[in-house]
């Protein structure tokens, strides 16, 4: 999971150097996905087993924070392509339309979401959560699903590397030789993890509370390359500063997986919840019904001419 900065007044659907905006996403991890492959990850699987009725998902059975309202979480800022505008309530944004689409499969009109803000660690730390659901680029792990429940993957998602021109990472093709470079990471995400499991670099990554900090960094030289999910990466290379990207940004490629699963982001939820069977149902129809695909395709840029780093 990565974000990126202060959000243009657009749905991404910029054009990338090299790489073609398309009618849908392709692949999944190693490559990146529109949502739809129907896979659930096995983290989602422990915390989802059973498919609940519909008599025990209708709205007025659900145990709620506020009565009649639908609490969801995210962080703040709410960085692009996600949402749009740093204001998760307007709809607009990936993950702020898939967060309606779920609310109105559990009943709710867009009057009765409210939001609330909670930070990307405390949404993965263990105790109770300020929100009925939190949607955030939480990749599902088996670490994390010993803290918190996650629905079904609601998007597929891999790791990539962007950069600056002039650095040395501009140009890199193996993971090898992005091992010899000064890497970095925003704390506690998939990406720091696929820098250390994925790459091993020859010295020690540096990690940022937040990717506007990491971002800081590539622009003053102080690491070569970038680390987040592959949809931050296409904008952030996509725009400049201005724009919430950085200037003269290159996108150097995808990082292998590692393994047979494929890495999905979760809506993320206390442990033990009795939401999780509902809410992952929702996640459910909606990648079924083509809904996933079609938000990808709407909000997200394709990752047409990203290559994987060998």
């Amino acid at each position: 999971m990565s974000r990126s900065s202060t959000m243009p007044r657009r749905p991404l659907l910029v054009a990338v150097t090299g790489l073609a905006v398309v009618a849908a996403l392709s692949g999944c991890a190693p490559q990146d996905s529109a949502g739809g492959s129907g896979t659930t990850t096995a983290a989602a699987t422990t915390s989802a087993a059973t498919t609940p009725t519909a008599s025990a998902c209708a709205k007025d059975k659900l145990t709620l924070r506020t009565a009649g309202k639908l609490t969801i979480g995210t962080d703040k800022p709410a960085f692009e392509p996600w949402f749009t505008d740093d204001d998760p309530t307007n709809g607009k944004g990936f993950e702020s339309a898939v967060a309606y689409a779920v609310a109105e499969k559990l009943g709710f009109t867009k009057d009765e979401v409210t939001w609330t803000v909670a930070s990307f660690n405390s949404v993965i730390a263990p105790g109770p959560k300020e929100f009925d659901f939190d949607i955030n680029q939480v990749s599902i792990t088996q670490e994390r699903t010993k803290n918190v429940d996650f629905s079904s993957g609601y998007y597929d998602v891999s790791q990539a590397v962007v950069t600056v021109k002039g650095s040395k990472a501009v140009g890199v093709k193996t993971v090898a030789d992005l091992a010899k470079l000064k890497l970095g990471a925003q704390t506690g995400t998939t990406s720091f993890k696929a820098i250390t499991d994925v790459v091993k670099p020859a010295s020690d990554p540096s990690v940022f509370n937040t990717n506007d900090d990491a971002k800081l960094a590539l622009a003053n030289g102080q690491i070569d390359a970038l680390v987040v999910d592959l949809p931050t990466a296409l904008f952030l290379s996509a725009v400049g500063t201005k724009d919430g990207g950085v200037d003269d940004g290159v996108l150097v490629g995808q990082l292998p997986g590692t393994g047979s699963a494929t890495e999905q982001f979760g809506l993320v939820l206390d442990k033990g919840s009795p939401l999780t069977e509902c809410v992952t149902q929702a996640v459910d129809q909606l990648r079924d019904e083509g809904r996933l695909a079609e938000l990808a395709q709407q909000w997200l840029t394709d990752t047409a001419g990203a290559p994987v780093l060998s």
